[in-house]
C-alpha cells in the first residue's frame, strides 16, 4: 500500500526529485549525492505510512501533495488534512480535504453565509460544495438544496442543440448531477429532485426569487455577466447559505462582456460576512498532469 500499485508512489517521488529508489523486501535504498533527498523521501514515507496506520487508503495524489508540502517545509501539517471526516460518499468511503486549500475553504463554508471559491480545474470547488450542501441537508440545518449554472454558449448555439428547453439545458447542469450522484447516489438523488429538496436549474431561473432555508451554489460563476451576479447575489434568504465557484481565466462570455464574478470580487472583498478563498494550482486534486497542463497554459 505504502509503495502504491506498481511502485507509483515510489516513481512519482524518484522522479520529482530526480533520485533512484530501490526497494528490497521492506528496506528503502536512495540513490543520490543530495543527502537532503534522502531526508526528505524519508519523511516523506513516514508521512504517508502514518496515513496507512490509521486506515486510510492512499493513493499517487497523496504522494504527489506529500511532496509539495515537503518541498514548502509544511510536511509537518500533512497528516492533520486527514483527521477530520466530512461525511461519507454513495459507496461508504469517507470524504475528506485534500490540501491546506480545501481546509480553508470548508472552514469558510462553516462559517460564513456566503462563499466565493475561486481557482482552476479540478481544485473540487463545485464538489466540496455540493458535499457541505448535502451534510447541512442531512443534518436538517437547511430545507432545500439549490444549484445553479449560467447557461453560456461556450462556442456552440443552445438553438442548433435538439430536444426542448431541459434537454438544452441538462448538459451544463451535468456536472451538478454528477457531484450529487456521487455523494448520494443516482436514486436518492432522482427522489430528492422529485420531490424538489434539491433543485438543479439554469441561473435565468432565480430571477424574483427570494431563497430561504436553502444552500444555493452558482456553478461557472466566471459566466454570468455583472447584472446576473447581482441579481443572484440578492437572492438570498434568511437561514440561507450562498457558496459561488468559478475560475476567472476560463470566461466564456462574448467579447466586451465582464466577468460578474471578477466584478464581485472587485466590489465585495472587504464586506465582513463574506469569504473569498483562492485556490491555486497546488489544490488540484485530479490527475497529476492536469496541474502540469494548467502550468503550462499559465493560468
Amino acid at each position: 500500500m505504502l509503495f502504491g500499485p506498481g511502485d507509483a508512489n515510489l516513481k512519482i517521488i524518484e522522479k520529482t526529485l530526480g533520485i533512484s529508489i530501490v526497494t528490497r523486501g521492506g528496506a528503502v535504498s536512495v540513490s543520490t549525492e543530495n543527502e537532503d533527498d534522502v531526508r526528505r523521501v524519508e519523511e516523506i514515507l513516514r508521512a504517508l505510512l502514518q496515513l496507512i496506520r490509521r486506515g486510510i487508503s492512499i493513493t499517487e495524489r497523496d504522494a504527489v501533495y506529500a511532496l509539495k508540502m515537503a518541498a514548502n517545509g509544511q510536511l509537518d501539517l500533512f497528516g492533520n488534512l486527514y483527521e477530520t471526516e466530512i461525511t461519507t460518499n454513495a459507496k461508504g468511503k469517507p470524504i475528506r480535504v485534500k490540501t491546506l486549500g480545501q481546509r480553508r475553504y470548508v472552514e469558510a463554508m462553516k462559517t460564513q453565509d456566503m462563499v466565493f471559491a475561486i481557482g482552476p480545474a479540478g481544485t473540487g470547488k463545485t464538489y466540496l460544495a455540493v458535499v457541505m450542501a448535502v451534510t447541512a441537508l442531512k443534518a436538517g440545518r437547511i430545507k432545500r438544496l439549490i444549484l445553479t449554472r449560467p447557461a453560456v454558449e461556450a462556442g456552440e448555439n443552445l438553438g442548433f442543440l435538439p430536444g426542448d428547453l431541459k434537454e438544452k439545458v441538462d448538459p451544463y447542469l451535468r456536472p451538478l448531477y454528477d457531484a450529487l450522484h456521487d455523494v448520494l447516489g443516482a436514486e436518492h438523488t432522482l427522489r430528492l429532485l422529485e420531490r424538489g429538496t434539491i433543485e438543479i436549474a439554469p441561473l435565468a431561473y432565480m430571477r424574483g426569487r427570494t431563497l430561504e432555508d436553502a444552500y444555493v451554489i452558482l456553478d461557472e460563476a466566471q459566466n454570468t455577466t455583472q447584472e446576473q451576479m447581482k441579481m443572484f447575489l440578492t437572492r438570498l434568504g434568511f437561514g440561507s447559505k450562498m457558496i459561488i465557484t468559478g475560475d476567472v481565466t476560463q470566461v466564456d462570455l462574448p467579447k466586451g462582456k465582464k466577468s460578474g464574478l471578477k466584478t464581485a470580487r472587485e466590489l465585495l472583498i472587504n464586506v465582513p460576512g463574506i469569504a473569498f478563498i483562492e485556490l491555486q494550482s497546488a489544490d488540484i486534486v485530479r490527475h497529476p498532469l492536469v496541474q502540469k497542463i494548467i502550468e503550462a497554459y499559465g493560468d
